[in-house]
């Protein structure tokens, strides 16, 4: 069973930065991709960055130049460090450990394993 735990969500105000954690039970970064996805009130969950087990990372394009996914195998943990932030990517951040069976973000299949999410909210 996997056990993920995000943290690091908070109020920000525009063009300020965040930092993501996810912290996984055991060492899970050599079976799983893992996945940072994101959501708003009324509004499907998207997909937002992605990176393999050999290190290869996708991203949404409206936040190509400004997220960066990484992950510390040491720690058995995942970041999303977000830089210039905007309004729009006011959402609710969740973590998923899952597979990826192309090169491209939307390769990316989720497994049943998520986070309980963290509350980023950009607003002057």
């Amino acid at each position: 069973q996997v056990h993920l735990v995000e943290s690091g969500g908070g109020l920000v105000q525009p063009g300020g930065s965040l930092r993501l954690s996810c912290a996984a039970s055991g060492s899970i970064f050599s079976t799983f991709s893992m996945g940072w996805y994101r959501q708003s009130p009324g509004i499907e969950r998207d997909l937002v960055a992605t990176i393999t087990r050999n290190g290869r990372t996708n991203y949404l394009d409206s936040v190509k130049g400004r997220f960066t996914i990484s992950r510390d195998s040491a720690k058995n943990t995942v970041y999303l460090q977000m830089n210039s932030l905007k309004p729009e990517d006011t959402a609710v951040y969740y973590c998923n450990a899952g597979l990826t069976v192309g090169d491209y973000l939307s390769d990316y299949r989720p497994y049943d394993y998520w986070g309980q999410g963290t509350q980023v909210t950009v607003s002057s």
